[in-house]
């Protein structure tokens, strides 16, 4: 493998097409797509400081890196990189690319980030000013994520989240196949319009919350202030450890609680025979009726 260290380079495609390289304690300067279209590569101690550095490669580790806010548009179209303990200040990083491991790693600016990727693992991974992080995402393994950002995981499949704070409105809309374990979730409209969704040790804080909900789950979870939950949600299977302060209008399933500060059941909308309220204080279960 061929050496750089310590150089400087400008000019759009600076290093373009090249293969098997090591690139030290260099900067990438006011110039487009410096490594596009290249192949194993192992980038140390670098700074990416304009646009596109990293598009249509296969086969990338970058370690202890910087992108600065103007490497926006960082990692598209690539297969198979690795980023290990950098900084990434550019938006829009990392779209249509598969095959992403990023660990301790900060996003200090994660506008639209993650978009559209396959097989994505993050490990210890800070997200800030990070509104539809993970669009469309797909095939995701992600632990220690501490996420500022709404619409978060819109459209996302295959996801198994642990150990993780997400700061979020709209987080997982239209998403399919999630599982979230010791999560904090925190954000208005919770994974509205999803399928398949399990929460294991979670707890919430959802202004109308779980709706339009299709398989929903959830074991050992607090809704601490989470209102106007579950409507139009079917096939519940909630198991609470908490009070909840309001549900309204769900549509089938079993909720279990320590209890519903208000139960909204709306004639027209609700068939609440489909649906069983278990108290787990009074370990005996009823039916609401309108």
């Amino acid at each position: 493998m061929e050496n750089i260290y310590n150089e400087h380079y400008t000019g759009e495609r600076a290093l373009f097409n090249v293969k098997d390289l090591s690139i030290t304690d260099t900067l990438f300067d006011d110039g487009e797509s410096p490594l596009k279209e290249s192949k194993n590569l192992r980038i140390i101690h670098c700074t990416f400081g304009w646009k596109y550095p990293l598009w249509y490669d296969e086969d990338v580790v970058v370690n202890n890196s910087t992108w600065n806010d103007k490497a926006r548009a960082g990692v598209w179209y690539t297969k198979n990189i690795k980023v290990i303990n950098c900084q990434i200040d550019g938006p829009k990083n990392f779209r249509k690319s598969k095959g992403i491991d990023i660990q301790n790693t900060d996003f200090s600016n994660a506008l639209e980030t993650l978009w559209n990727c396959e097989d994505v693992h993050l490990e210890s991974v800070t997200v800030k000013n990070g509104p539809y992080f993970g669009m469309n995402l797909v095939n995701g393994k992600i632990n220690s994520l501490d996420l500022e950002g709404n619409y978060a995981f819109d459209g996302a499949k295959n996801l198994l989240i642990t150990n993780s704070t997400l700061m979020s409105k709209d987080a997982f809309w239209n998403s399919e196949n999630i599982t979230c374990i010791n999560c904090k979730i925190i954000g208005e409209y919770f994974a509205w319009n999803s399928k398949n969704l399990t929460l294991i040790d979670c707890e919430i804080d959802s202004l109308q919350g779980f709706c339009y909900i299709d398989q929903l789950k959830l074991i050992n979870c607090k809704l601490m202030d989470t209102s106007l939950s579950f409507e139009y949600c079917t096939n519940i299977d909630a198991d609470v450890n908490s009070r909840i302060k309001s549900v309204k209008n769900p549509t089938s399933g079993v909720i279990r609680s320590l209890g519903i500060d208000e139960l909204i059941l709306d004639e027209n909308q609700a068939e609440p025979n489909n649906v069983q309220f278990i108290d787990k204080n009074e370990e005996y279960q009823y039916k609401y009726e309108i």
